[in-house]
Formats: structure tokens, sequence, C-alpha cells
């Protein structure tokens, strides 16, 4: 019998594996996918269940005044701004709107996981450049990798998963290095996280240069995880092209009311993400104290650079109720999450190195 024929591209796309699950019945902390563990504001809450009564109708498809409200808290204007399913969907839109079949894109390894999976379906071919040992990109790599074949350049500030942030004075000779024909996405999932004085200015930066397009989320700080919700931020040509790209009706009408609630409650937000990070600060200097050797951390979590152990310290995490994030070969990412998560977190890694 004959079948009908899938793309070959995807037999080369690499499957996304998702953080682990607390299984059912089980007892755990998930600090796996880099989640926010607050639970919605009561008044984000009340948006949920006002919007819930209208899922019989579609949503606005242009997320019109979440368009609008993200504008005016970035200072841009509407035209520059493009809602998706969440940020991974954006990305995808990005590298459509601008990839032509065979186009290269420049990408730091190891990186967000998805990269390669959005590049591939977008018809371009993948060019991963080494992170650092300090978990730091290599920009000056990333340039030198640039071609006359290179459509875009990734560039994941903080880097999921590893964690700095790109600093300012790099990114700018990165920027000064790379043909302006070539776009520059900096993906600024995290960015609400970022406490380095030094780290770039993604809007500032948007500003000097024409072709950078930056993505963001209100899945992290904002904890709207479940709903999906991301943004790009691009110059109005290159935004519109990625709003003929997108998914039509991309983001729910829930959805788009839950970020607005949360846009007009972002001070109380905010609280929880300085608690984020305090957290994160006692994790790193925990880790560090016990002997561990490991990067500077800007996002909501830390990196574990356990190479060929990845796996089996995660097995034994999950065994102490911790469900932490292995890379294989790699090492292993642990969201920040409730403070006994981390407590918890911290006695593993001590017994670890007690082994």
């Amino acid at each position: 019998m004959s079948r009908v024929p899938l793309r070959q591209a995807l037999a080369d796309v690499p499957p996304y594996v998702p953080g682990a699950r607390v299984p059912v019945g089980s007892a755990a902390y998930k600090i796996s996918s880099n989640e926010n563990p607050f639970p919605p504001l009561p008044s984000v809450l009340v948006a949920i269940s006002d919007a819930a009564a209208d899922v019989n109708r579609y949503p606005d498809m242009y997320a019109t005044e979440l368009v609008g409200a993200i504008a005016e808290s970035l200072g841009v204007a509407s035209e520059s701004v493009v809602t998706g399913c969440g940020s991974v969907a954006v990305l995808g839109h990005v590298l459509t709107a601008v990839c032509e079949p065979g186009d290269e894109v420049v990408l730091p390894w190891r990186s967000f996981e998805a990269y390669p999976i959005a590049i591939t379906l977008a018809g371009g071919v993948g060019v991963p450049v080494p992170v650092g040992s300090d978990g730091r990109l290599d920009l000056e790599g990333m340039a030198a990798a640039v071609t006359s074949r290179t459509k875009a350049v990734l560039v994941c500030t903080p880097n999921n998963p590893t964690g700095p942030a790109v600093r300012a004075d790099e990114l700018a000779t990165f920027l000064a290095a790379v043909p302006s024909d070539v776009l520059v996405v900096l993906d600024e999932a995290y960015v609400e996280f970022v406490r380095d004085a030094q780290a770039a200015d993604g809007l500032a930066v948007f500003a000097d240069h024409p072709n950078v397009v930056l993505l963001r989320t209100f899945s992290k700080a904002y904890g709207l995880a479940g709903l999906r919700v991301g943004y790009a931020v691009a110059r109005p040509r290159l935004a519109a092209g990625i709003r003929v790209a997108s998914t039509p009706f991309g983001v729910s009408h829930i959805g788009q009311l839950a970020a607005l609630a949360s846009l007009r409650a972002s001070n109380e937000l905010m609280v929880r993400v300085d608690q984020i990070v305090v957290d994160r600060t006692r994790m790193l200097a925990g880790l560090r104290k016990q002997g561990w050797s490991v990067p500077d951390s800007e996002a909501n979590f830390v990196w574990l650079p356990l190479g060929d152990q990845a796996s089996s310290f995660a097995e034994r995490a999950g065994r102490a109720g911790v469900l932490v994030r292995p890379f294989a070969g790699d090492g292993v990412r642990v969201s920040v999450g409730e403070p006994e998560a981390t407590d918890l977190l911290l006695e593993v890694t001590a017994d670890w190195l007690a082994r």
C-alpha cells in the first residue's frame, strides 16, 4: 500500500522534551520547567473566569487591546507588536516570515531546545555555535559564523538553560559585526529576572537597530505558562510580515484578558519576581558553598554542568522528591520554585558531592 509522504525535513527535527511532571498520586516539587511557582493573582483569576463565558466566540484575531497595552508599557508603536501562542510559536512565525528554503540561521548551543525545531520547520538550516564553559554565549564566534547565506541569528538572553545574560558591550560589538540585512532575534523570555547592571537593554538595542526583533512572553514572570501568550517587537514592516505568517486567532480570549490583567497588576507581580530572584541568589550561594562550580544566572533557573552524569543526577533528585530537567551529556537545569523545593534541592546536591 502506498503512503502519503511526509516532508523529509521532519526526519531531522529533534523532539522537544518537556520538563518532567509529577506522577498522579505522587508528591514532589516540579522544578523542571522554569514555571513561576506562584498561582495567578486574584485579579487575574477574575479576568480568566469572566473570559471563560465567551469561549463560544472567536477571540480578537489581532489581540488589539492587549497589543496596545503591551506597546504602551514598552514605549513602542502598536504596529510593532505581534502576539502569538507563546514566544515559541512567535519565533516560528518570525523565521517563517524571513527564511527561504536553505537559508542559514546561526544559534548558540546549548540554548533553548526549540530553536533547532523552529529553524528546520521554517525551512532553514541551523548553524550552532558552542556556548562557553562559563555558560555565556560566544558572540564573537556567532558573528564569525555569519555568511552570505545567513538570514537570522538567535541570541538568547538570559540563555536557557545556562543562565547568564548577554552584556551591553559584547552585544554592541556583535551587532556592529553583523550585516544590517541579517535579522537578529533577541529572545528575552526571562528579561524580568535580570539584575546584572551590565546586561544589555533589549528595548534600547531595538530602538537603535532596525534589524533587531525582541521576543518576550507572559509565561515566566507573569505566571501564565498554561495560557500561552507571547509576543514579538519589530519594526512595523517586519511586524506586518510576521503577522501574515502567524496562526489566525493564535491567542485565546482567555489568554488575552489574563495577560491584560497581568499587565495592570505588574507591580504586584514584580514583587513575586523579586522573591524568586532572592531565592535564586540563595540557591546559587548554597551550591557554591557546597563546592559546585555553576554559572551566574539572570533567569529563574540555575545550571548544573554535570556532563554525562546529568541523567543520573536527575533520577536521584526525582527519587528525593524534586523533578529537575536533565540535558543528556551536558547538564541539569534547576528552576527556582518554592523555597521548600530549593531546600530539598540543596540537600540532594550536597548528598551528590558527598558520594
